[in-house]
């Protein structure tokens, strides 16, 4: 039997008796057979047990933390005693401090690869240690006004910076003459982009820049990026086209953590939409977003 708040927790309606198939109904299917398997291995456990577990109310998804004495420790006649906790405030803090601290570690790998391709971009285009030693402290000091951008700053006030210049900002380190007058290019209407959908979009051209650093057009010397956006009424279109690079070929498989960061980052925070297409000239990306979430 169970108390009005179990009830409620596992979204059942209150009766006078519930067997362990009336709660398996509500128990995920992806955790019903651990949950059976931990129940039964109770059994075999002297003293006290925890077992977490998600149950399904309808759409909702809610975790469970059940907590007694394994070995029948504690029964009375033919009773057992338990309790059940409602854990999904823990499991949510618990899966974004590792989403963070993913995400932490996947931006600290990209910095040192960034910051190895840069110092070769450099000595391409400088014949003196001095020279190399400038240009690099150059670049160094705009890829860190880069990762400002994409570092979520406290208190934000919501105040607006321009696209253009927000993305020539992001793409200054990666150019060997700088945005605009180098093989990089940007062509982006004039239009305000918010504190928190600058930090996304900064993200977002963060990754792509790295990739194409290492894998794509950014690469080698020859190649170019062209960064365009037409106009659109209700959606922000950004057109990311990279030529002259190495050969490129399809990705197979679910794709790497860059790969579900930038898919996380455009679908939840900016409600769009990332394509890429694999040209033999080299890889086009195409960025979608609401353009009411990117004033905000």
């Amino acid at each position: 039997m169970m108390d009005t708040h179990g009830f409620k927790l596992w979204g059942l309606p209150p009766s006078a008796r519930v067997t362990f198939e009336d709660l398996s109904s509500r128990i995920h299917p992806a955790d019903r057979d651990r949950v059976r398997a931990a129940f039964s291995a109770t059994r075999a456990i002297l003293g006290p047990y925890e077992t977490d577990f998600r149950i399904m109310d309808g759409n909702e998804v809610r975790w469970i933390s059940a907590r007694g004495q394994g070995d029948d420790q504690g029964i009375v006649g033919a009773v057992m005693f338990g309790i059940f906790l409602d854990a999904t405030g823990r499991k949510q803090a618990e899966e974004g401090h590792e989403l963070l601290a993913g995400e932490m570690s996947h931006r600290v790998k990209n910095l040192l690869a960034i910051a190895t391709a840069l110092t070769a971009i450099t000595s391409r285009s400088t014949t003196t240690t001095v020279d190399m030693a400038r240009e690099l402290t150059q670049r160094l000091t705009a890829l860190g006004r880069a990762h400002d951008l994409v570092r979520p700053l406290p208190g934000g006030d919501g105040k607006a910076a321009l696209l253009g210049d927000l993305l020539a900002i992001l793409l200054a380190p990666y150019d060997d003459m700088g945005a605009f007058s180098g093989r990089i290019r940007v062509s982006v209407p004039r239009m305000g982009v918010g504190e928190a959908a600058a930090t996304t979009l900064a993200l977002v051209v963060h990754e792509l820049a790295t990739n194409s650093l290492k894998y794509g057009a950014l690469s080698v010397p020859t190649g170019t990026l062209d960064v365009s956006s037409p106009t659109h009424e209700d959606a922000v279109v950004i057109t990311w086209t990279e030529r002259g690079g190495p050969p490129v070929t399809p990705s197979t498989g679910p794709g790497g953590y860059g790969s579900k960061l930038l898919k996380r980052a455009m679908t939840q925070q900016l409600d769009g939409s990332i394509e890429r297409a694999w040209d033999e000239a080299g890889v086009v990306v195409t960025l979608r977003m609401n353009k009411a979430f990117l004033v905000t």
